[in-house]
């Protein structure tokens, strides 16, 4: 029997939302998607209830939200921020954004926090995509046949401590280090094109890796680094050996899909556990 409160989800691009519509389907909870309009994929959504609305109209997506009883509410799915000219807040959005303050100037961690806090003052329970998805959670070690080369491990915990460091300046989730030199950190642009770039910056036939990892104090709910088979495709066209990332803290759309392409291609994908990367950062000399 469905439960009676609904799962709201606050939809992005990319396939996770549905994805997430279908287990928690299968779970026996009702939901109700509000996909933001210019990021959502509607031909993904048709088969769950579901509404289309612009990202700055507020009032709109909490009445919605509201009227379908939703009471836990899920972000997923990558939003690019807007300018301001193309924001056009309606009334409820501008009250919002007049209480996010100094919030909108900030990184994503900031941001996110700050609507994260408005969500729950409007009496919604925000949580996160891992605590219903936990298939689509990366695990610890080797998912396939490939595993690290003493050279990669070198450049795993390279990668990590450049992360570390930069981390208090919310900057990215990404870092690819070839040989001990670092090739790109994610920005703005997001994983994929940061592997783009790397494809003219790279030493032909040096390896290189590429390591996904939550910043320190990054709120999870919103933001967990995310991997698809894209991504590993884009690693494979940059000359990469492989892709690490941190076991529990990593979502892996299509999960079977990912672990087959890193395989077809050579490259290692592998869980890196929690307790070892804070092992490393607690060294004096993490690489």
């Amino acid at each position: 029997m469905l439960n009676e409160a609904a799962v709201g989800i606050l939809a992005g691009g990319g396939p996770l939302p549905a994805q997430l519509a279908k287990k928690l389907t299968e779970q026996g909870r009702r939901v109700f998607i509000v996909g933001f309009d210019g990021f959502a994929e509607s031909a993904l959504l048709k088969n769950y209830p579901h509404k289309l609305i612009r990202l700055a109209a507020a009032g709109e997506i909490l009445r919605s939200l509201k009227e379908h009883d939703c009471e836990d509410l899920v972000l997923i799915g990558p939003v690019k921020r807007p300018s301001w000219r193309d924001l056009r807040p309606d009334a409820e959005g501008a009250r919002i954004l007049a209480r996010l303050g100094r919030a909108v100037f900030k990184g994503d961690d900031g941001l996110l926090s700050a609507v994260i806090k408005i969500l729950e003052e409007e009496n919604f329970h925000v949580r996160g995509a891992h605590e219903f998805m936990d298939n689509a959670v990366g695990q610890e070690g080797a998912q396939g046949k490939v595993i690290p080369s003493l050279q990669a491990w070198s450049d795993i915990r390279r990668a990590a401590h450049i992360l570390t460091i930069m981390a208090p300046l919310d900057v990215g989730q990404g870092c690819v280090v070839q040989n001990g030199v670092t090739l790109a950190v994610e920005a703005l642009e997001g994983t994929d094109l940061m592997l783009e770039r790397c494809q003219q910056l790279g030493q032909e036939s040096s390896g290189g890796i590429l390591l996904k990892m939550p910043k320190a104090g990054q709120d999870l709910r919103a933001d967990m680094p995310t991997l698809g088979p894209v991504t590993i495709e884009k690693a494979a066209s940059a000359g990469l050996e492989g892709i690490a990332f941190i076991a529990g803290h990593t979502l892996l759309t299509h999960n079977d899909a990912c672990k087959e392409v890193a395989d077809r291609e050579g490259l290692f994908l592998y869980g890196l556990s929690r307790e070892v990367v804070q092992q490393w950062q607690e060294e004096k000399e993490i690489y």
